[in-house]
């Protein structure tokens, strides 16, 4: 579910809570080793992502946070905040190249290169947390 996250508003707010949970507290990203991504560079998009970023002339870039049923990935154009909240059973994850991954959810697709090994590792952990999720489940 993509959304406008410039403003604060407690209906899509609530919306991103029932779909992929709330964020962790302080003592639980301490205890997980953070949830949070550094900036990863955006290489491709589905249109209707490409459409929102085309309105800004800067790099494009996103922030993956994990939370308890899903991720949600942030992402800026000129002065809007969007994000892009999946939750981790319908969460598709590709490893094209050493450097890129592709990140699916139903109509929309993020291509990201990944430079730090850092990063490498919190993908490792989405994917982690996914597998865990999902077998909580069964």
């Amino acid at each position: 579910m993509l959304r406008d996250l410039s403003y604060k508003d407690s209906e899509i707010d609530k919306e991103i809570n029932n779909l992929i949970g709330k964020e962790f507290n302080f003592l639980e990203k301490i205890k997980r080793g953070g949830t949070g991504s550094h900036q990863l560079i955006i290489k491709k998009s589905d249109n209707y992502i490409y459409e929102i970023l085309s309105k800004s002339y800067e790099l494009n870039k996103c922030n993956i946070e994990i939370r308890e049923k899903g991720i949600i990935i942030y992402f800026r154009s000129r002065q809007s905040t969007y994000g892009l909240a999946i939750p981790y059973y319908k969460l598709v994850t590709f490893k094209v190249d050493n450097n890129h991954y592709t990140l699916t959810y139903e109509k929309y697709f993020l291509k990201i290169r990944v430079e730090y090994n850092s990063d490498h590792k919190f993908l490792k952990k989405v994917l982690v947390e996914k597998a865990k999720f999902l077998n909580q489940d069964i």
